[in-house]
């Protein structure tokens, strides 16, 4: 039987919000990027993919420690926010931030494939026709890499909910405030007797990311009967 504090009750309930928070707030400009590397004919492709993708070859914590250097009192956004009294280190903010930045090269991935199977002459004979490019956008290149999308957003989500590496560097793990579950589950595994509230964690973990995945599948077949 499952053994839940308060505490890990609120770490499930933080892991959600950042986890949601990150692909909605990624998506946007996620959808931009990939936009620009499947059908866009800009110079630097490359240079921009291998941005989009360093996260993923990068260590978590490096990242974290990155991000650290870059939202920080002296860094350059984090000097800048701080005109504004807008803090990012150890606040949920910068779990959000850790958790976008690490799952963005997956969204971006999944939907650069979706628009790449899409038949470039749909979208020639919709720009002949006189359709404006956030015509053809909306109505030619969403609705034929929804699914991609879709894949995309799961991915992400289920990311974001295991992230711990660059969390941790950037958003600390301060109980209530910026703890999710895998934080959680490391602060039980370094503390004595605290395996069995530590495997609570992780049962709860997997029924989450399995859910994630049957829903997003669920939906990608209800897309693709449409």
């Amino acid at each position: 039987m499952l053994n839940l504090s308060p505490d890990d009750i609120q770490a499930i309930k933080l892991s959600l919000q950042v986890a949601i928070t990150a692909t909605v707030i990624a998506l946007p400009p996620g959808f931009a990027v990939a936009y620009l590397l499947a059908l866009s004919n800009m110079r630097g492709k490359a240079l921009l993919e291998g941005l989009v993708n360093l996260p993923l070859v990068l260590p978590p914590v490096v990242t974290g420690y990155l991000l650290l250097l870059l939202f920080g009192r002296k860094g350059w956004i984090g000097e800048l926010l701080d005109k504004f009294d807008i803090r990012i280190i150890f606040t949920l903010r910068g779990a959000v931030i850790a958790s976008a930045v690490v799952g963005f090269p997956l969204l971006v991935r999944s939907i650069r494939i979706g628009m790449e199977g899409i038949d470039r002459q749909y979208i020639q004979a919709s720009r002949t026709l006189g359709a404006k490019w956030w015509d053809t956008l909306f109505t030619i290149t969403v609705p034929l890499c929804s699914r991609a999308i879709l894949a995309g957003m799961t991915l992400m989500f289920a990311r974001s909910l295991g992230e711990f590496g660059a969390t941790i560097v950037l958003a600390g793990n301060i109980p209530g405030i910026t703890q999710t579950i895998p934080l959680a589950i490391y602060e039980y595994t370094s503390t004595p007797g605290g395996d069995s509230m530590a495997l609570s964690l992780c049962l709860i973990s997997i029924l989450l990311s399995f859910a994630v995945l049957l829903i997003g599948e669920a939906a990608n077949r209800s897309l693709a009967r449409r």
